[in-house]
């Protein structure tokens, strides 16, 4: 009887070792490494690590270590399935070695730490000597694991979010560039439930005198979706620099993507507005249309074919519309998260769009489409709009102001 209070006290005093509040408090390197010295204590244990899955998914990384730092220092990756470490998050299950074939442990376990069912790293203690790990000793490393993949996914999603917020602003300033003759406002906004995305809108004016238009959006959210998004914008101004076609710019892209961006997905409608004569070229790799305003105040949607998301297809034929801007009127681009509603048709939305948008400034246009079609209530998606109007006359150059 007395065993088994003293047990039981010993199995309470372990826990609470891992389950500190005190702990709470730590940073997210602080706490792995303090969590990591009181599990070795417990467990009577020589090393003990975390690694974290990476970005791929097909490796993990020694990101905090007791007794095995130099595997942190240098960066250790071991793939999914191969080795110890691998064969644990492979099988999502704890794994005892008795008898490793390690130069630094005799003894190893090792527990998969999950988040949303899923894993995302493993943590292992090792002894130097032999020996046998209890049901026990195993229920406790599960435990430490909860508690650090708990701790680590909040805080690597507030770390995610604040660096995909960065990137994002950093990528689609508040103000689009100054260009004579032409009147731009844009509105960006991240989304409520799915954070800070793929949206981004971009306008350039070309050594040729043309304008480079922009409005994307890359499948996905977080800090991955702002990357690849990054990218691709980067890559389309590059390819807008070699050919004035956008449905050439767009293949170009593409093959891009297919190539470097395996997996991603992304809708763009890529413009270039000719000054001299009024005519817009246009190519839509799956975008929804754009509307337009026109000199006498009426408006509607402009009738360009889209052809399939970047990345959806290899060796896609892709196609150009033409089209006019001339002076006082406005082009107008936005991604789904502005028109898309649940239960309903995207084409009530944009329809809802196309009702409200006031013939107006850029910016006024910009503002009351944010306003009526969002409201009060916060975004699901994130939306990025942009509006182009045309302010200089026919025969007048347009090029970046003040050069």
């Amino acid at each position: 009887m007395n065993t088994d209070l003293s047990m039981s006290e010993e199995k309470l005093r372990r826990l609470q070792t891992v389950t500190d509040a005190a702990l709470s408090q730590l940073g997210l390197e602080d706490l792995l490494d303090e969590l990591l010295e009181r599990t070795r204590d417990l467990l009577s244990a020589d090393t003990a690590a975390v690694l974290l899955l990476d970005s791929s998914g097909t490796e993990l990384v020694a990101t905090a270590a007791s007794g095995l730092e130099r595997e942190v220092r240098q960066g250790a990756r071991f793939p999914i399935g191969q080795g110890f470490v691998g064969t644990v998050a492979a099988r999502g299950e704890p794994v005892i070695v008795e008898h490793a074939d390690r130069v630094d442990v005799s003894s190893i376990l090792g527990v998969p730490m999950f988040s949303a069912g899923r894993v995302i790293g493993v943590l292992h203690v090792g002894t130097q000597h032999r020996r046998h790990f209890t049901p026990d000793d195993v229920e406790l490393l599960q435990l430490v694991a909860d508690r650090a993949s708990l701790a680590t996914q909040a805080r690597l999603s507030r770390l995610d979010r604040a660096t995909t917020l960065a990137l994002q602003r950093s990528l689609l300033p508040s103000r689009p560039p100054a260009v004579a003759g032409l009147d731009v406002a844009a509105r960006y906004v991240p989304g409520a439930e799915v954070g800070v995305g793929g949206d981004w809108y971009d306008l350039f004016a070309l050594p040729s005198g043309h304008v480079g238009i922009v409005i994307g959006d890359v499948a996905g959210n977080g800090l991955h979706a702002a990357i690849v998004m990054g990218r691709i914008r980067s890559a389309l101004r590059a390819y807008a620099l070699e050919t004035p076609d956008p449905a050439e710019v767009l293949t170009r892209l593409d093959r891009k993507v297919q190539l470097f961006e395996p997996g991603a997905m992304a809708t763009v409608c890529y413009a270039v507005l000719d000054p001299r004569d009024d005519s817009l070229v246009i190519s839509s790799a799956g975008h929804l249309p754009p509307l337009t305003t026109a000199p006498d105040g009426s408006i509607g949607r402009l009738d360009v074919k889209p052809d399939p998301p970047l990345g959806a297809y290899p060796g896609v034929a892709r196609r150009t519309t033409t089209a006019t801007l001339p002076p006082d009127a406005c082009l107008f681009l936005y991604t789904d998260g502005l028109v898309e509603r649940r239960r309903e048709s995207i084409t009530v939305g944009i329809n809802r769009l196309a009702d409200v948008l006031p013939r107006t400034s850029a910016d006024e246009m910009c503002a009351t489409a944010m306003a009526v079609l969002l409201g009060d209530r916060p975004a699901s998606d994130d939306v990025a709009v942009l509006a182009v109007r045309r302010t200089a006359t026919a025969d007048r150059p347009i090029g970046v102001a003040g050069r």
